[in-house]
């Protein structure tokens, strides 16, 4: 039951693009596109993972070792950093199209907020290996779950750009609708299991 709770948070009540607002520059640069924002997704599902699963091995080492206050953040932004370098020359490779169009935003991987607030968060001593997998795969799926909705908002504010105000349009209108994402997920966050 304590896996479902954590997936269900991670997921809906404490979404964390719309609760800690972590993720912001990501989420309102590529979600006007629905199959860059799905890329995005996956991308960052990918090293969320992988650097979950390295930086909770090598947090119990420093840890061991007396220096997890002191070299924690370092390694791990190491370990993010080598890790979208790994994607992005994967991308490059095998799916340009995708790498051309994420263009900036694949690199911000790694100073994205929320693969490091994961990375953080699983240092918990809450966190066994099992409910640490739980929790890394579900944060940047509930980033998923928002991305795609997000960009599916945004295609149809497009759409009806003229409908408009001038002083509204463009990332004004996605931030007010951003907002009102963020004011419907609280709802979710009530829910104990």
């Amino acid at each position: 039951m304590q896996v479902f709770s954590i997936a269900f948070a991670a997921l809906l009540g404490s979404n964390i693009i719309l609760s800690r607002f972590l993720g912001i520059c990501s989420f309102l640069g590529v979600s006007k596109n629905r199959k860059n924002a799905l890329g995005m997704s996956i991308a960052l599902i990918v090293v969320v993972m992988l650097s979950a699963i390295i930086c909770y091995g090598l947090g119990a080492l420093l840890t061991l070792l007396g220096m997890q206050d002191y070299l924690q953040l370092v390694v791990f932004i190491l370990v993010i950093a080598s890790f979208v370098q790994l994607l992005e020359f994967f991308l490059k490779k095998f799916i340009p199209s995708l790498y051309k169009a994420l263009g900036v935003y694949l690199p911000l991987i790694t100073t994205n907020c929320v693969v490091l607030q994961v990375c953080l968060d699983i240092m918990s001593p809450d966190y066994n290996f099992g409910t640490m997998l739980v929790y890394a795969f579900a944060v940047p799926a509930g980033y998923c779950l928002v991305m795609m909705l997000f960009s599916f908002i945004r295609t149809r504010l497009e759409l009806n750009n003229a409908d408009t105000p001038k002083a509204f349009q463009g990332n004004a209108i996605a931030l007010i609708a951003a907002g009102l994402m963020a004011m419907a997920f609280v709802a979710f966050s009530g829910f104990a299991f």
